[in-house]
């Protein structure tokens, strides 16, 4: 891993201008953080790439420009799911709660593209009344319950042209953007799909870079994450496709950005005013973040270096993308000696690239952890509660 200016890319994969700077780099990453592994031996072999995070000075975007889109593959075995978490599933209902009420979806049509595992999907249309109609290879049909399964029409496939006779009254797509290396296509498409359905509310939520870049977020990082957006930059992209932005904001705490758009008679012929203002803003925190990368790799490898030496026992609680980016930049062996995770369907399984065993919460009984590291502090107060009720009073730090 480095923080180093390397060579700079051909242009920007979000505005397509060549106004690019690369700011850091990252070896040796797995493609998937969120394939899961059967045994140790397999999940160390997990295929392997490279980050080299480029910034847009034009519009404020951020991509990894090693990026290779050849080496992914989206399974049923793919599992990035958070709605076990009681904190994220209350958000995703307040979500769609929202969406149904301001744009009064109700009895309609509802397009999910990237579904998952159809949970959200299913909130909309249970709040709504609605019908919905899900595209995501990865969706898995044994995992949803019959009464929700009935509202829903799931296609395991990517969405694309060939589906745009599926018409809806709302388009949903949440994180799904940022593993798309040219999301203007993507957003072309969609827009192409809309046509002449003025009032189709498109809705997108994706990971906000600013969280990554204010708060040192480092392990936010992965391979499968091509496109980082701020918020000009995400604006523009769907300015320039002929959608008009009729909300954008930060969401989960800033963590996520969500934009509200329908279509507009024409794409925008120039960027919005406040773009450059923006851009200059966010230029500062680029440059901050190349500066301090390495500085917080350095300051978790000295801490897991002081617990290695004491034979403390320590845990990482998160086995999403965040936590196996940790793993996998610290590489710190049997010094964590597994990866907590509440999602059942993630239990028993092996952490891509350095083979921790992902365990439910009621195994830290057995290894009565001194240590335990949250990998998102979103979830602080719940991790904490669920360690007491285990009857656990380990030292709790956030990465």
């Amino acid at each position: 891993m480095s923080a180093t200016a390397s060579s700079v890319p051909a242009g920007c994969t979000a505005c397509g201008a060549a106004t690019v700077r690369s700011f850091v780099q990252i070896t040796d990453v797995p493609i998937h953080c969120n394939l899961l592994w059967p045994d140790h031996d397999s999940a160390r072999r997990a295929p392997r790439g490279q980050i080299t995070l480029s910034f847009c000075s034009t519009c404020g975007h951020v991509f990894n420009s090693a990026f290779d889109p050849s080496l992914m593959e989206y399974t049923q075995a793919y599992e990035n799911s958070l709605h076990f978490s009681p904190r994220f599933q209350a958000y995703a209902e307040a979500l769609a709660a929202r969406l149904v009420d301001r744009y009064q979806i109700r009895g309609m049509d509802v397009i999910d593209v990237g579904c998952g595992k159809g949970d959200f999907l299913a909130m909309v249309c249970e709040h709504g009344n609605n019908r919905g109609y899900g595209f995501d290879p990865s969706f898995v049909p044994e995992n949803m319950s019959a009464e929700k399964a009935a509202r829903m029409t799931i296609v395991q496939d990517f969405y694309s042209a060939k589906y745009a006779g599926t018409k809806a009254d709302l388009i949903t797509c949440r994180h799904v953007l940022e593993h798309i290396q040219f999301p203007r296509e993507f957003v072309r498409n969609v827009r192409q799909t809309v046509g002449d359905r003025m009032n189709t509310l498109v809705f997108f939520e994706v990971p906000n870079v600013m969280y990554t870049l204010k708060d040192l977020g480092i392990w936010d990082l992965i391979y499968e994450h091509c496109s980082y957006f701020s918020v000009p930059s995400l604006r523009e992209v769907f300015r320039s496709c002929g959608f008009t932005v009729k909300e954008l904001h930060e969401l989960y705490e800033g963590q996520f950005l969500g934009i509200d758009t329908v279509a507009a008679h024409a794409p925008a012929a120039s960027p919005d005013v406040a773009t450059a203002e923006d851009v200059r803003r966010i230029d500062g925190f680029v440059t901050k973040f190349a500066e301090e990368y390495a500085s917080k790799v350095a300051l978790w490898r000295s801490r897991l270096g002081e617990w290695k030496a004491r034979r403390a026992s320590v845990a990482v609680w998160g086995g999403g993308s965040k936590g196996v980016t940790f793993l996998n930049v610290l590489n710190p062996g049997d010094t964590v000696s597994c990866m907590v995770d509440i999602n059942p369907r993630k239990q028993g399984m092996f952490v891509a690239g350095t083979g921790q065993r992902v365990v439910a919460p009621e195994h830290l009984r057995t290894v009565t952890p001194d240590v335990v590291i949250i990998m998102n502090p979103v979830y602080r107060d719940e991790i904490a509660g669920q360690l007491k009720a285990l009857g656990l009073t380990p030292e709790i730090m956030v990465a």
